[in-house]
């Protein structure tokens, strides 16, 4: 199989939540190497925001910054048609933004579940709700969600966030035959990855869970990003409904 051209996506407008840091950033910069304007949605954090919009900037593309609580349904409408009205119709979306914590089952709240449920799945079901009608309408349209191996394992102490990642990979795999042929949809479940979510877990459980995954490292958010991009390109054209591993071999489907 070649490798991705540098500019895929040359025209493109892409819609990246949760873009300023972390995967969200690697997956924003990359796309923008490959040619595509960039929506980049964000919360509260300006500084990390506007640090991503210059990296974009620096690879040639035009970006624009849309700071939306995803989990709103009235604040993603309106980032969404914002975004088309600055830089076009949105062409690719990657539903990125999400939240962790580790909490004993003793300690969860119905709120804490509340919480986790309503950024990490409300805030991929309203994005892909927003987008979906203008991409078939046009006949074309590639959306990424992603999920995690937490989705894929038992995790005593993150049951609302695995809950959730498992109800990502069963939203865009219904949602992959229900936009058929216009729309392709998949996930990406990454392992453990270099980001500030990642090593929010600690230095030593960190430790155990590399020595736990066969090639023997922690991911790079750039191995997530070209993954992404991917299966965002022409090159996955016949793939959709998919939950793509990137766990460094640590779990495996099926």
């Amino acid at each position: 199989m070649s490798a991705m051209s540098e500019r895929d996506f040359e025209g493109r407008v892409a819609l990246v939540t949760g873009g300023s840091r972390g995967i969200g950033r690697a997956v924003c910069v990359r796309l923008a190497r490959a040619g595509a304007a960039i929506a980049l949605n964000y919360i509260t954090n300006h500084e990390a925001a506007r640090e991503t919009q210059a990296l974009i900037a620096a690879e040639g593309a035009r970006c624009a910054l849309f700071p939306a609580d995803v989990a709103n349904p009235e604040a993603v409408e309106t980032m969404v048609r914002a975004a088309e009205q600055a830089l076009g119709p949105v062409d690719l979306l990657v539903a990125n933004a999400g939240i962790f914590e580790i909490l004993p089952h003793e300690a969860m709240t119905f709120a804490h579940w509340r919480r986790i449920m309503a950024v990490n799945l409300d805030g991929t079901y309203l994005p892909v709700m927003a987008v979906k009608d203008g991409m078939i309408q046009r006949g074309d349209g590639r959306i990424v969600c992603l999920s995690s191996i937490a989705a894929l394992r038992a995790r005593d102490q993150a049951i609302a966030y695995a809950a959730a990642k498992g109800a990502v990979i069963a939203f865009a795999r219904s949602c992959a035959e229900a936009f058929a042929p216009q729309i392709r949809i998949n996930c990406v479940a990454p392992g453990l990855i270099d980001t500030e979510m990642g090593r929010a877990v600690g230095d030593k459980l960190v430790q155990t869970l590399i020595e736990a995954t066969p090639l023997q490292r922690i991911g790079r958010p750039g191995e997530i990003a070209e993954l992404v991009c991917f299966l965002l390109s022409d090159r996955a054209s016949y793939t959709t409904g998919q939950t793509i591993v990137a766990s460094g071999g640590r779990v495996t489907l099926p």
